[in-house]
C-alpha cells in the first residue's frame, strides 16, 4: 500500500499499526490485544492530538526535514485508531469488499487517500469520505459529553460535542467550532459487551431514545473503545458506572478507557484530579494487565509531577495501598498455567511496589538480588527490571557499582538494555551523575544512550535536572550523534517533558531557539506545551490532592 506522497505516509504506516493488531487478535484471541492497543497506541495518540502543537493525519510536507517530524504518534497510532473505528462503523463484511476491490485497483500504482475512501464508499454506502475527511484533514479530536434523563422505560440522552484542548476548554461559539463527524456507539449493563444503539453525531448536538432500559441499569458510550475521541459523562452517570468497575462487568478496555478519560479530563482542568483518585481506588479488584499498566503509567505521571511538591511521599503511600491487594495475590513466583499476561502483571506490580517503597516488597526484592548476585540463585529475566529498579530507587553507590559490573557481564544485549533503562533509579545526586557520565560513555551503544538519559530524567526532581544540564553541556556532541533521526525528538521529550514550572517553557525555547535541531522542531513545541500544562495542572490541583492524601489518612471520627 504505498502512498503517492508524504501527505499520505499515514496510510501505509497507520493501516499497518492497525493491521498488525488485527492479525494478532485472529490468531491469539486469548491475548486481549486490542485492550493492548488501547493502552499503547490510542490513548498515545489522544494526549499529543490534544495539543495545540498536534497536526492532522494528511499534513502537507514541503521540506525534506519535515518528513521526519511526521513520522510520530499521529500518523503511527491516530492513524490505526481511526482506520479501527472506521472498520467498526463499515463493519468486517464491508470492509474486508472495499479493501479488495482498493488493493486490486492500485495494484501496480501509488494510491492517496481519497481513494481508498472512494473504494470503501461503493462498498458499504456509507458517506465514507465524508465522515473519515473530519478525521484526517482536521487536527485534534472530540470530547462527547453527555447526560441522561428516564422517562418511564426510555432513556433519552443528551449528546454533544466540541474539540478537546489538552488545555481545557475554550471560549467560542459553535460557528467557529471544528465539528467531526463521529460514529457513536452506545451498550448498557444489560450486556456490555453488544451495542444497542449506534448513531452518527454529525452535528454539534443531539438528543438520542433509548427504549427499554431499567432505571437501575447503566449506560456507557463507545463500548469497546473503539471511537477517537474522549468522553465526559455527567455525575450521576460516571457514578452509576463505578460498580461496573468494580464487579468487572465493564470490559477491560471500557474500564481502562474510562480511567484513561477521567486522567485526561483532569489534567486538562475539567474535573478535579481528586475525582480520578477516587475512580482509581474502585479498581482495587482489577485482574487485567493492561488495565493495571495503563493505570500505572498515568500514576507514575501524577507522580512525576507531585515531585515539584513537598508532600510526594503521600502520593507514595497511595500507589502502595492501591497495589498492595494485587501483590499480595499475585505473589514473587509464577504459578502453573498463568499464562504471559499474568507474568507482565507480576513485573508491573512488584516494581510500582517496590519503587514507591512497599517495606517487604523491598525487602525481599533485595534478598532476591544478593542470591542472583551471588549466583546462588538466578532471577527469573520477567523479575529482573522489577528488582533492579526496587533496589537501584533505594540504593546507594555500592548498589551502583554492583549492576554496572552486571552490565559488563551481561553477555546478552537484551540483559545490558534492561539494566540501562533502570540505573536512572538511583536516588543521590551525586550518584546520578555517575550514571550520565556512563550513558555517554563507550560502555553503551549510542542508540541506548537515550534510554539511560531518558530513565535518569524521568525519576526524580534531581535526575530531571541533571539530564538536562547534561543535554544542554553536551548539544553539539548529542546533535552530531542523532541530528536526522528520531533519536533526536526522543532525547528532547523524555528529558525536559516533566518539568513543571512556566520558567522552564521558556527556558527550553530560548534553548532551541539558539541550538537548532530542524527535526524535533515540532517536538520542542509540544514539550514547551507539555511543561506549561503541567504547571498549570500543578497550581490548580495540588493543593486539592494534598487535602484528599492527608484525609485518607485520618482515623475515621
Amino acid at each position: 500500500m504505498f502512498s503517492e506522497w508524504w501527505t499520505h505516509l499515514w496510510l501505509n504506516e497507520g493501516f499497518a499499526s492497525w493491521i498488525e493488531y488485527l492479525c494478532v487478535d485472529h490468531c491469539f484471541p486469548e491475548y486481549d490485544i486490542w485492550t493492548q492497543f488501547v493502552s499503547a497506541d490510542y490513548t498515545r495518540a489522544l494526549d499529543l492530538d490534544a495539543l495545540d502543537n498536534s497536526h492532522p493525519i494528511e499534513v502537507d510536507v514541503g521540506h525534506p526535514s519535515e518528513v521526519d517530524e511526521i513520522f510520530d504518534a499521529i500518523s503511527y497510532s491516530k492513524g490505526a485508531s481511526v482506520i479501527r473505528m472506521l472498520h467498526n462503523y463499515i463493519g468486517d463484511e464491508d470492509f474486508r469488499k472495499g479493501m479488495n476491490a482498493y488493493l486490486l485497483k492500485f495494484q501496480h500504482k501509488n494510491a492517496s487517500t481519497e481513494d481508498l475512501w472512494e473504494c470503501l464508499e461503493q462498498a458499504s454506502g456509507k458517506p465514507i469520505a465524508a465522515v473519515m475527511n473530519s478525521w484526517t484533514k482536521q487536527m485534534g479530536f472530540p470530547i462527547i459529553v453527555v447526560d441522561q434523563e428516564q422517562h418511564g422505560s426510555d432513556r433519552v440522552l443528551k449528546i454533544s460535542q466540541k474539540k478537546f484542548c489538552a488545555s481545557g476548554p475554550r471560549n467560542g461559539t459553535y460557528e467557529n467550532c471544528p465539528n467531526w463527524m463521529v460514529p457513536i456507539s452506545i451498550c448498557t449493563s444489560e450486556d456490555p459487551s453488544c451495542t444497542k444503539l449506534e448513531v452518527l453525531l454529525d452535528q454539534p448536538e443531539t438528543t438520542v431514545n433509548i427504549t427499554n432500559v431499567a432505571p437501575d441499569h447503566w449506560l456507557k458510550i463507545n463500548p469497546g473503545t473503539v471511537g477517537f475521541y474522549r468522553i465526559q459523562y455527567s455525575s450521576a452517570m460516571l457514578e452509576s458506572l463505578l460498580p461496573g468497575i468494580r464487579d468487572l462487568t465493564l470490559l477491560p478496555v471500557d474500564r481502562l478507557g474510562l480511567q484513561n478519560d477521567l486522567f485526561s479530563l483532569a489534567r486538562a482542568g475539567m474535573i478535579s484530579t481528586v475525582e480520578v483518585l477516587k475512580v482509581m481506588e474502585a479498581f482495587v479488584n482489577e485482574p487485567n494487565y493492561t488495565v493495571w499498566s495503563d493505570l500505572s503509567c498515568n500514576l507514575g505521571v501524577l507522580s512525576s509531577l507531585l515531585s515539584h511538591t513537598d508532600f510526594h511521599e503521600d502520593i507514595q503511600e497511595f500507589i502502595r495501598d492501591l497495589f498492595t491487594p494485587i501483590g499480595m495475590k499475585l505473589g514473587w513466583d509464577s504459578k502453573t498455567g498463568e499464562g504471559h499476561l499474568d507474568a507482565l502483571l507480576r513485573g508491573l506490580v512488584l516494581g510500582k511496589l517496590g519503587k514507591a517503597g512497599h517495606k517487604a516488597t523491598l525487602e525481599e526484592a533485595r534478598r532476591r538480588f544478593k542470591e542472583h548476585v551471588e549466583g546462588k540463585q538466578i532471577l527469573p529475566a520477567d523479575l529482573r527490571s522489577p528488582v533492579y529498579l526496587t533496589v537501584l530507587k533505594h540504593g546507594d553507590s555500592t548498589t551502583l557499582d554492583t549492576m554496572l559490573k552486571l552490565h559488563k557481564q551481561a553477555d546478552m544485549q537484551e540483559e545490558k538494555n534492561r539494566i540501562e533503562r533502570v540505573l536512572g533509579a538511583i536516588p543521590a545526586p551525586d550518584i546520578i551523575q555517575r550514571v550520565l557520565n556512563f550513558a555517554l560513555s563507550e560502555e553503551v551503544r549510542p542508540q541506548d544512550t537515550v534510554s539511560v538519559i531518558g530513565g535518569v530524567a524521568g525519576s526524580s526532581k534531581q535526575g530531571r535536572q541533571a539530564a538536562w544540564k547534561l543535554v544542554k553541556d553536551n548539544w553539539e556532541e548529542l546533535h552530531n550523534r542523532y541530528q536526522g533521526g528520531l533519536l533526536i525528538s526522543r532525547l528532547i521529550k523524555l528529558t525536559v517533558d516533566g518539568f513543571a514550572i512556566d520558567k522552564m517553557a521558556a527556558e527550553v525555547k530560548s534553548f532551541f531557539e539558539s541550538h537548532h535541531a530542524p527535526a524535533a522542531e515540532r517536538t520542542v513545541q509540544q514539550c514547551c506545551e507539555n511543561i506549561l500544562l503541567n504547571a498549570a495542572w500543578l497550581k490548580r490541583d495540588a493543593d486539592a490532592i494534598h487535602q484528599y492524601l492527608l484525609q485518607r489518612k485520618a482515623p475515621p471520627v
